[in-house]
């Protein structure tokens, strides 16, 4: 008589250490992807409807602080303790590119044309690395006023957001002339800034309060405070209507976007079944 089959839970452990950065995917064919950065130098790819987990990017020798995905979620890209910034197959998990720092890096972004990558850190500069041409050499913009922590673009590649570790603020740079244009003050420094999908809104993570930002005309729309000190936060892309947000306690949770409430979390989730 044939034995049983027993189905056994196959779970799909979180981070180890506290989670750093947080990115939401735009809507692609299969859906939409989260992917997280933690202190414990695995970033990890998860449904973004679900949480469940896909994989884990290995290779970092150091904490990751940043992580992004492309437009197609096809591409991922995170920065590094370890001094570089990677840039990754998001269905194999294979090391495309891998670009030397000479300190920490502490931020990433592709551009909306996936064709651009930026990054930023310690070194008080903003590099743009072209990803069809790798080997050319790169731009680099070097005014920040401190320590960088966060980038991302906007206005159809023309706009690029940092904000720095040791000051409030999120800055927002003029690519064609390398000056800041524009300010976005917080009491906190900005450990997470990003523009929404639909370009509506900027949201940003200062202290434990998560913000939302009109990314028209640069008025505060919504500041929600957190039950933890947040690392960052991210807005759902499919319909906007909840975000998430993680930091020191090591879970990510959900917010409901238009009270704040929250709504549930995830860590350790099962993401199948072995016959």
């Amino acid at each position: 008589m044939d034995k049983k089959k027993i189905a056994v839970p196959l779970v799909c452990h979180g981070h180890s250490r506290p989670v750093v950065d947080l990115f939401y995917s735009p809507v692609t064919l299969d859906g939409f992807f989260l992917i997280s950065a933690s202190k414990d130098s695995s970033p990890m790819l998860r449904n973004g409807e679900t949480g469940d987990w896909i994989g884990t990017f290995e290779g970092h020798k150091g904490a990751v602080w940043s992580v992004c995905l492309d437009t197609n979620a096809l591409r991922a890209a995170s920065g590094s303790a370890d001094f570089t910034a990677k840039v990754w197959n998001a269905l194999t998990g294979d090391i495309l590119h891998s670009f030397e720092h000479k300190h920490i890096v502490r931020a990433c972004a592709f551009s909306e044309d996936t064709r651009l990558l930026l990054t930023g850190g310690i070194e008080k500069v903003l590099r743009i690395y072209d990803l069809n041409h790798p080997e050319a050499p790169l731009r680099e913009v070097d005014k920040s006023p401190g320590s960088v922590r966060t980038v991302s673009w906007m206005h159809s590649d023309q706009t690029l957001l940092s904000s720095c570790t040791d000051m409030g603020g999120v800055r927002l740079w003029d690519v064609r002339s390398g000056k800041i244009v524009q300010t976005l003050e917080t009491k906190s420094p900005v450990t997470s800034a990003e523009v929404s999908q639909d370009g509506r809104y900027i949201t940003t993570a200062d202290g434990a309060t998560v913000k939302f930002w009109d990314a028209g005309h640069f008025g505060l729309v919504k500041s929600y405070n957190m039950p933890c000190t947040v690392e960052s936060a991210s807005l759902e892309p499919k319909y906007g209507n909840k975000f998430i947000a993680g930091g020191e306690d090591m879970w990510v949770r959900v917010f409901d976007f238009h009270t704040g409430d929250e709504t549930g979390m995830f860590s350790n989730v099962i993401c199948g079944f072995a016959q």
